[in-house]
């Protein structure tokens, strides 16, 4: 995963995003493919709502916590609760500052009591190691596999027919995972020998039915072939991390950066429920009870622009003329063909479900209307 782009590190799928003639982009210190030809984001999410799209997120950190009692170590760290979930199911969980910001949101996967994979995001995933790190007692060892592992994800309503038709497992719970062999892959051919498992998880980031996929990262560039050529069998097409943004924000999916931060809170980004509240110890405990005692003064709402307009990050929010917020993500929805945003609004507004407000868009007041989330159904259960 070596770069020739300055400090930009590569995914063990460049060359294969190259010869596509994907448009490239920075994201989270990595090099990665923002869309495709053909149709670009528009088609590339039209592909995962109606039929399959396979991406690359191998910028997604990926670190494994072994040792006596690492999962009842990481349940002290992270806000969500791992005595929730048993072996071979995954935990959406968050890692915060003791005044409970967020650091970053991640997923853990539960292998055993001895062992854990969790998957921070890319600009993140330093952060979270070392703090890990600092705090392992004797015997749990934190050990960064970014350089060694590939993550794809299969997202869509044929998702299944694409990992069925290159022998992977699909009849798994929802947050839940198995591992193959890479015999069952096909790949034995193709890679080296002693390469490790497949790691098939029924998670995803697009609302859709799904799965991502965990690999050595020399097995990931012939993987991706195979799925590629089924997905297209199928009606479905490689995705860049343009159509992940505009199918998370449908969804109401938060992304670390923009809707939790450092100065966004779980309360107030409505992710209380992945806080195991009564546990008795995680980062940020005593700060996030606090604030949900007390009552957030933000939260995290929806948008949707009843004329034509575009809400972005950043804007500012007005009720009757008065500020009373400001966006934190905001796109055109390919699904409702109208501007969405999710924002930061004041809880002393007392805006409610089909309030009127107005978003500042380089000083043209677009009007939308407060919207639950998420925008569009979800799919994954």
């Amino acid at each position: 995963m070596t770069s020739s782009d300055g400090d930009l590190r590569h995914s063990p799928l460049h060359t294969r995003h190259v010869a596509l003639d994907a448009v490239l982009g920075p994201f989270g210190g990595w090099t990665m493919p923002i869309s495709y030809p053909d149709g670009g984001v528009l088609a590339e999410h039209t592909a995962v709502r109606d039929a399959v799209g396979v991406f690359d997120v191998s910028h997604l950190g990926t670190a494994s916590i072994t040792g006596p009692a690492a999962v009842a170590f990481v349940n002290r760290c992270f806000t969500n609760d791992l005595e929730r979930i048993g072996d071979g199911q995954a935990q959406y969980t968050l890692c915060c500052a003791e005044d409970g910001g967020v650091l970053d949101d991640l997923i853990a996967y539960r292998v055993r009591d001895d062992e854990l994979l969790v998957m921070p995001n890319a600009a993140n995933a330093a952060t979270v190691l070392e703090r890990l790190t600092a705090a392992a007692p004797d015997g749990v060892r934190v050990t960064d596999r970014h350089s060694e592992l590939a993550v794809l994800a299969v997202q869509g309503p044929h998702s299944a027919a694409v990992l069925d038709a290159v022998g992977l497992p699909t009849e798994l719970d929802y947050m839940a995972f198995q591992d193959v062999s890479i015999e069952s892959a096909g790949l034995t051919s193709q890679v080296s020998a002693g390469g490790g498992p497949v790691r098939v998880c029924r998670t995803g980031y697009t609302g859709e039915h799904g799965y991502e996929l965990v690999l050595d990262a020399e097995a990931a560039p012939p993987l991706w072939d195979r799925l590629l050529v089924a997905a297209q069998a199928r009606g479905g097409r490689a995705c860049g991390l343009g159509a992940r943004d505009t199918l998370r924000t449908e969804l109401g999916y938060p992304l670390h950066g923009q809707d939790l931060s450092p100065e966004i809170t779980p309360v107030q980004a409505r992710c209380g429920w992945a806080v195991g509240w009564d546990k008795p110890e995680f980062w940020g405990r005593d700060a996030l009870l606090a604030e949900r005692r007390d009552g957030p003064g933000r939260r995290l709402t929806g948008l949707r622009a009843t004329g034509r307009g575009v809400p972005r990050p950043g804007m500012t929010v007005l009720a009757g003329g008065t500020p009373v917020g400001s966006t934190t993500s905001g796109t055109f929805s390919p699904t409702l063909r109208a501007g969405i945003a999710l924002a930061l609004l004041d809880t002393s507004a007392g805006l409610k479900k089909g309030d009127v407000v107005s978003v500042d868009v380089r000083g043209r007041a677009l009007e939308c209307v407060v919207q639950p989330l998420p925008f569009v159904p979800s799919h994954v259960r």
